[in-house]
């Protein structure tokens, strides 16, 4: 019997998952994994902890199968993308990673964008110069962390150290590659001007590989620390919303997927790539298709911070129904859901949270309410873009924690105007990893295999009596960014900025 080995480096766990390409999934585990925020603007991780969640999660994931080492015929790792970790000629970790929701390089985000022509950027990377992009947080290290720089021989991402772990190969796979902004996916080469600003050599960097290309073996070192057979070939791996939306069947030109977990990602399959500045650009899975998509910072996360500092006690559930009991529009108030900065579709790292609109009349439920629709305004707004592009969405697929909420689908297809189908208990990123890993052996013969995999909760059809309520909502909340966003930055720089 032949098994694949999934692996995801997410924000707050490590999950793995073993599949059978016959018999679908046979086991899952995850580990918790911390995420670290030492100052304002700063989101770090440790990746040490990634690589002893997954020397844990193996002889697990192997003992609830009931299976052996020698049984698994490959292995693929997703990851969190583009975060920046820096190791020695040894290979050993220099610092915390930086993460993908990192805003501490404002000053250096506005040195690159004076620099460089911004439109020639977006042109041959596919990104705009914003709070995700690489070159500004490593000419932030380079000017705060000098002796860090000075022993850097390797950068790499998240599920790319992994791989380097398993197997001693240096690769960077082609999605954190492109969503590094240092990358010219056009002529097929990194962008020596950018690299020289950001302050780092290209043999730093690894050869960039296709998601399913086999890039080296198990290491007997590696096979001793996890319980893997020395030798399990190991693939490039993939960008974690990447693997995750593939994972839920966006295949076709056409299909969207909205992703309700601690950030708020949606992505969109097209046959051709599209170049927004308000989007990010990735490479589908399936080769000669394309992932435009936007990414809010938070989303899930608002939600458990809403929880944990006013729900006195109360589980989702109870703050589900209270949301619930408060009709569409929760009275009038309206929340920006930007409490982390926001990536799209504003770029825009010093933007704040708002609450407007609050009266005496408000509770609870009229808040976290809020808390959900705001959510699925910056969802809208993605999709306006999309719209402007002249793409039609042909079905919409949800998934993550926030699929198991009726509400919050609820409210999310009632904003869009659209009707989801909720991919029933959604392995994620994992899926999609280990589902590579077969494509790249050949355990699997085509891309389209993954809907065989997957099962469905019942369609979430909008309310139209909602559809007045949301509209009216929804251009309070662009035009209530606009209007605020001078004193956003105003505080962001007086009270807590990113800039030390």
């Amino acid at each position: 019997m032949a098994l694949l080995l999934g692996i995801d480096i997410g924000t707050t766990s490590t999950v793995a998952i073993l599949l059978d390409p016959e018999r679908g999934v046979r086991a899952v585990a995850q580990r918790p994994a911390g995420l670290h925020s030492p100052r304002p603007g700063f989101a770090e991780a440790d990746p040490e902890q990634w690589w002893g969640n997954l020397c844990a999660l193996v002889p697990e994931l192997l003992a609830r199968a009931g299976a052996r080492a020698e049984e698994v015929a490959a292995v693929g790792v997703a990851g969190m993308v583009p975060t920046v970790v820096l190791v020695d000629a040894e290979g050993r970790v220099l610092r915390p990673s930086i993460q993908q929701n990192d805003a501490r390089a404002v000053a250096e985000i506005a040195a690159f964008r004076e620099r460089f022509d911004q439109e020639q950027i977006l042109a041959r990377t596919g990104s705009a110069i914003t709070q995700q992009s690489l070159g500004p947080k490593l000419a932030w290290l380079c000017r705060h962390e000098p002796e860090v720089m000075a022993r850097t021989r390797g950068l790499m991402g998240s599920y790319d150290f992994i791989v380097h772990r398993l197997t001693g190969a240096r690769s960077a796979e082609r999605n954190w590659a492109l969503e590094s902004g240092l990358f010219d996916f056009r002529e097929e080469c990194w962008i020596a001007e950018l690299l020289e600003a950001a302050g780092i050599e290209e043999a730093w960097l690894g050869s960039v590989r296709w998601p399913h290309e086999v890039v080296g073996e198990v290491t007997p070192k590696a096979a001793a620390a996890t319980g893997l057979r020395p030798g399990t070939p190991v693939v490039a791996g993939s960008a974690d919303h990447v693997a995750s939306a593939f994972s839920a069947g966006v295949v076709e030109a056409g299909d969207l997927l909205v992703k309700l977990g601690g950030a708020g990602d949606i992505l969109y399959a097209t046959e051709t790539p599209l170049v927004d500045a308000r989007l990010f650009l990735d490479y589908h899975l399936a080769p000669g298709r394309w992932l435009p998509n936007g990414c809010m910072a938070a989303s899930g996360s608002l939600i458990q911070w809403f929880r944990a500092e006013f729900g006195c006690g109360a589980d989702y559930a109870a703050l589900d129904q209270e949301a619930e009991a408060t009709p569409a529009g929760a009275g009038g108030l309206v929340l920006l859901p930007y409490v982390l900065g926001e990536k799209t579709p504003l770029n825009d790292p010093e933007a704040r949270g708002v609450f407007f609109g609050l009266t005496l009349a408000h509770g609870r439920g009229h808040l976290f309410r809020a808390v959900l629709e705001g959510i699925a305004y910056g969802f809208r707004h993605h999709l306006e873009v999309f719209r402007e592009h002249g793409l039609a969405v042909r079905r919409v697929r949800v998934t993550n924690g926030g699929a198991r909420s009726r509400l919050w689908k609820q409210v999310t297809a009632d904003v869009l105007g659209l009707a989801l189908e909720p991919v029933r208990e959604h392995p994620g990123s994992c899926l999609g990893a280990a589902y590579v890993a077969g494509m790249g052996t050949g355990l699997f013969a085509s891309w389209s295999g993954i809907e065989a995999l997957l099962q469905f909760d019942p369609v979430v059809e909008p309310d139209p009596r909602t559809a007045p309520i949301y509209d009216e909502l929804y251009a309070v909340y662009r035009s209530l960014y606009e209007h605020t966003a001078p004193l956003m930055h105003r505080l962001a720089r007086a009270f807590g900025g990113a800039e030390p």
